[in-house]
């Protein structure tokens, strides 16, 4: 385990990535559930992994680039909500939207 703060090495990675997502959507997540409610913080924690992943993980030029960036940044998102979820509260009852 590293003993210093985060580094651009580190930013550049899979854990590293989930680290700054989590860490950044935590710190300002009452500003938006505040101003938009709950349902849009999953919106929000898919534009910071956009903005993380296209700035420190760029896997190629071109478009397959940025689908490829785009595709990563999902994945990093919809781990960030995960790993909150089942940290904070793992037998919480879900309920289902109706359309």
């Amino acid at each position: 385990m590293s003993n210093g703060f985060m580094t651009i090495e580190m930013l550049g990675t899979f854990a590293g990535l989930v680290a700054a997502v989590s860490i950044i959507v935590q710190f300002t997540k009452s500003i938006v559930k505040n101003k938009f409610g709950d349902a849009y913080i999953r919106l929000y924690t898919l534009i910071i992994a956009l903005i993380l992943t296209f700035i420190f993980a760029k896997p190629g030029q071109g478009i397959k680039g940025i689908a490829l960036t785009v595709v990563n940044s999902v994945v990093v998102s919809i781990t960030s909500i995960g790993s909150y979820e089942v940290i904070s509260d793992p037998k919480a009852m879900k309920r289902k939207y109706k359309d």
